[in-house]
């Protein structure tokens, strides 16, 4: 066992015992006494957990600490007035809105859009996506902001073609109720932004800047009526996931250079990073000759009758999945 492992074994054996000899110590922990040494120096001076009796026994002190730590409440950290992320961007947009307000009542009008609205949300919460803003009969949504995930911009395109698909029910409805029929254009950007608080006169939200957020409306308005555009770094991304159209590079309003831009047609059957790389084909499994030989004795085993659990646990990108997929192989 490493010094910490020790270290932590002995503070739960004096919380729960209150006191223990030096020499039950050595015993229970085989310890030397330079490790016994360095054990005391930490728990005693460092930690402040126990106190030292004839020098002979060790009586644990961590309650009496602990109340004198919290005799006054600590001040909580404050966050980052600003944060630097990369997020992935989704604006979402009804189509020919003005239009619609023209035809409806605007009591009828406050019904149908917030039908949308409300089809929209239960789309983006199921993806983990943030919404910033309600912009009127548009959405501006983060993902990445304030909870992150490796795969912030998959499940941006996937919440895109989910809006398309609930909009396409919500009409269903609509039409029932001799309703309009709505449309959505979805564009979803990735892109470094300075996220933090904005506003004042008592009105502050955390918004997200830099030209993300802009281009992400940008590209909502290439898309053509119930579509989902995104940009190529979103495009890298999905890869795989995803299946996109490209559609060349466009020249966007505030923008030097053109965008390369990509309309999403459906989702792929991949689940998996070990799906999409198959595709492309896997490198050759190195180095877990033994486990896959464990992983097939065990199977083995498990055809003759005999049930097994096996644990794969191992800090991420070290191969479990990998290591799932040749076994199933």
């Amino acid at each position: 066992m490493t010094f910490e492992e020790v270290l932590a074994q002995i503070i739960e054996v004096l919380r729960r015992e209150k006191r223990i000899s030096y020499r039950a110590l050595k015993r229970r922990f085989v310890l030397d006494d330079a490790y016994l040494d360095d054990l005391k120096e930490e728990l005693i001076y460092a930690k402040h957990l126990a106190l030292d009796e004839d020098s002979r026994v060790l009586v644990w002190s961590g309650d009496a600490a602990h109340a004198i730590q919290t005799d006054s409440p600590p001040t909580p950290p404050q966050p980052p007035s600003a944060e630097r992320r990369q997020l992935t961007v989704l604006f979402c947009d009804l189509v020919d809105s003005t239009a619609l307000a023209g035809r409806l009542d605007p009591e009828d009008l406050r019904e149908v859009v917030r039908a949308y609205q409300q089809t929209c949300a239960q789309v983006i919460q199921r993806f983990e996506g943030h919404i910033a803003q309600y912009l009127g009969d548009g959405l501006l949504v983060y993902f990445g902001y304030p909870q992150a995930h490796e795969d912030d911009a998959q499940r941006a395109v996937q919440t895109g073609l989910g809006i398309v698909e609930a909009i396409g029910t919500l009409n269903t409805g609509l039409e029932q109720a001799q309703g309009p029929r709505l449309a959505v254009r979805v564009g979803i950007h990735t892109g470094l932004v300075v996220v933090g608080e904005i506003g004042g006169a008592g009105r502050q939200e955390q918004l997200a800047l830099g030209e993300t957020p802009n281009i992400a409306a940008r590209l909502q308005g290439l898309a053509q009526p119930d579509t989902v555009v995104i940009n190529d770094r979103t495009a890298r991304l999905v890869e795989g996931y995803l299946t996109c159209q490209p559609m060349g590079a466009q020249e966007l309003k505030g923008l030097a250079q053109p965008l390369q831009v990509y309309r999403v047609l459906h989702a792929s059957a991949a689940q998996t990073r070990l799906d999409v790389a198959a595709t492309r084909g896997l490198t050759p499994l190195v180095g877990r000759t033994s486990e896959v030989g464990l992983l097939q004795e065990r199977w083995a085993q498990v055809k003759d009758g005999l049930g097994q659990v096996i644990v794969l646990s191992g800090e991420a990108g070290i191969g479990k999945s990998r290591l799932v997929q040749v076994l199933k192989e």
